[in-house]
């Protein structure tokens, strides 16, 4: 893949690890939403913690991406879906783990009224995988 970050004094600086924008080519990877759901026990996971909850979903999502022979090097943008705002910097703690904060992927994330299973966390994101 062919990973270029995009970055300008004319935007706004990121408040947290992610880019301004990543600039892709190769076969795109749409990773579905995830939640923290135990995959062992198909159970959610019981806590009110976000950052055990992320914790959870990013294990999640590494193992999708791994299955489709890719990695978090290869994430090009993510959404974070949180039911508190004021969760954002843990959740950015955790979620800061995953990612170099010098070629994380492009980030949006927003407060939603609700998430399924009441949850407190829920990411997705997009790959781009080089398959030559």
């Amino acid at each position: 893949m062919t990973r270029k970050v995009i970055q300008t004094e004319n935007a706004p600086a990121p408040v947290g690890p992610y880019n301004q924008a990543i600039a892709a080519s190769g076969e795109t990877l749409f990773v579905a939403g995830q939640i923290a759901i135990d995959p062992k026990t198909n159970q959610l996971i019981p806590t009110d913690d976000v950052s055990q909850q992320t914790e959870q979903v990013m294990a999640n999502l590494s193992a999708i991406l791994e299955a489709a022979g890719a990695s978090f090097n290869d994430v090009v943008k993510t959404t974070v879906f949180l039911k508190d705002m004021n969760n954002f910097a843990a959740v950015n703690a955790v979620y800061a783990k995953y990612f170099d904060e010098a070629t994380a992927p492009a980030r949006a994330c927003v407060e939603v009224a609700r998430l399924p299973k009441d949850v407190l966390v829920e990411i997705d994101c997009i790959a781009v995988i080089d398959r030559a």
